[in-house]
């Protein structure tokens, strides 16, 4: 098998297995980038051109682990699934990526951010990432008939894993939206809420991050806000609001428990509970 040949069959094993276009497009370039540095025949391919590979994404382009686990995650579909060829995991592990918490903003943050938004478009996309916890490629992909105001929920459709669900739609969100349709009278033959401006289709996930970010460095907010940051907030708000968290991951749309139980560290749940240090009482003091 040559190498366009194999390419072509990656390509076509990527679309019958229904990963998303930005997982398939990702996997293509990582192994194309994979080919092209091994300079050997498909042929020839080993763990060790692999090993090869990751350590020069490593010590020379110096990429984050986290970065260099997307290229094997590549390398090893590329040789289990297209070229059907068994090869020994262990030669080729995971790195172990650095568990940080997420950055999150302060209501007070979130309250100027959307204040200050003047831009109507702008303000409804920080509503959506916030209000309603939307990923970025979710806002992007909303249709109009998806908002139900009559139920005042948000019907999200093909989002993360093909997974259709449905979030929240707070008041402020929809009356936002209303004055968006008014001004901007959204219009386009697949119904897209933020249909594209320059093409056909829908808004780019690009065009939403540089909105936000804008929005966010004309608001003077001190903590770096992106849209994920926005969604972190609604999570941790909400279970420092009293929300079970089996309600907030069926609204973020998680596929386990174990990843929105990240918000357990980031909300304050210590609030109200009282260290037993504060709970001690005097000793009385020794009397002659």
């Amino acid at each position: 098998m040559k190498k366009k040949q194999a390419l072509r069959k990656m390509k076509t094993d990527l679309q019958l297995r229904g990963l998303s276009p930005q997982t398939q497009k990702m996997y293509q370039k990582n192994v194309k980038a994979f080919i092209k540095f091994a300079v050997v025949s498909i042929k020839k391919l080993n763990e060790d051109n692999a090993r090869d590979f990751l350590s020069h994404l490593i010590n020379e382009k110096h990429l984050a682990a986290k970065t260099v686990n997307t290229y094997s995650a590549a390398i090893r579909f590329f040789f289990a699934v297209t070229l059907n060829r068994p090869m020994n995991y262990l030669q080729i592990p995971l790195m172990k990526t650095p568990k940080q918490l997420p950055v999150i903003a302060n209501r007070e943050e979130i309250a100027k951010l959307i204040d200050s938004c003047r831009n109507l478009k702008h303000k409804v996309m920080i509503l959506l990432a916030y209000g309603s916890g939307l990923r970025i490629s979710e806002i992007s992909r909303l249709k109009i008939p998806n908002i139900i105001s009559c139920d005042m929920r948000i019907f999200v459709q093909g989002a993360k894993g093909q997974k259709d669900r449905y979030t929240l739609l707070p008041q402020k969100t929809l009356d936002t939206l209303r004055l968006y349709w008014k001004n901007y009278r959204p219009n386009s033959e697949e119904n897209w809420l933020f249909p594209s401006n320059s093409s056909l289709g829908h808004i780019t996930t690009e065009g939403i991050r540089y909105a936000i970010e804008t929005a966010v460095v004309k608001a003077s907010i001190t903590t770096h806000v992106t849209a994920h940051t926005l969604r972190h907030d609604f999570a941790t708000h909400l279970l420092e609001d009293g929300v079970e968290l089996i309600k907030i991951k069926e609204l973020l749309g998680h596929a386990s428990i174990k990843t929105t139980m990240l918000y357990l560290h980031l909300a304050n749940t210590t609030k109200n509970i009282i260290s037993p240090a504060d709970a001690l009482k005097q000793p009385k003091e020794d009397t002659i």
